[in-house]
């Protein structure tokens, strides 16, 4: 085995070297990059949602998990509600968290840096006035959103920091929030 196919150490538990061969396997077959993302949800009462997530479509082909992953939704008593799950908007900061963290992991694992706690604080805010149709001119969704990490690791504070806008430039759920998405919504 020579140098170049010795496989680093995995320091954050990321596979770096599969992840470039699967960038640049992409490179040259675009199409299999296309993916749908899927999620079937069901009305369970009052507004509580069960979202099953289980399949996509990747790679040229459907894929199915191994398992099936369940999200329940429903809203705190304060809203009149049964309290059986986070807020769809609280999932909304959990996706963007994951994603985020997800990016720094690999990120610091690329660049060689060891992770020993990444910790992220979201706080968005919201006006009711917007969803509740008390005021046509507020928005139903998210006026802000903060994120505020504490990183320890074996690096710089500068070095964190461009983790983390690396992180920032590469994550799809932030781009999802920060730019217009085409969504079609349809009664079948």
């Amino acid at each position: 085995m020579s140098v170049i196919d010795t496989p680093r150490t995995v320091l954050n538990g990321v596979n770096v070297d599969a992840l470039l061969g699967a960038r640049v396997a992409l490179e040259s077959a675009p199409p299999a990059a296309a993916f749908t993302w899927k999620a079937t949800a069901e009305w369970q009462d009052g507004v509580h949602t069960r979202t099953s997530i289980n399949g996509f479509h990747g790679l040229g082909e459907d894929h199915r998990r191994e398992r099936t992953f369940a999200i329940d939704t429903d809203h705190p008593p304060c809203f009149a509600a049964t309290d059986l799950g986070a807020t769809p908007v609280e999932v909304v900061l959990a996706g963007l968290a994951g994603c985020l963290g997800a990016g720094i992991a690999t990120v610091a694992e690329n660049r060689g840096v060891k992770l020993h706690s990444v910790k992220a604080v979201l706080e968005a805010d919201m006006d009711l006035f917007g969803i509740l149709g008390i005021d046509a001119d507020v928005r139903n969704g998210f006026s802000a959103v903060r994120v505020n990490f504490e990183i320890v690791a074996d690096a710089s504070d500068e070095d964190i920091r461009a983790i983390v806008a690396q992180s920032q430039k590469r994550s799809a759920v932030f781009d999802i929030l920060v730019n217009p998405t085409n969504v079609v919504v349809e009664v079948n």
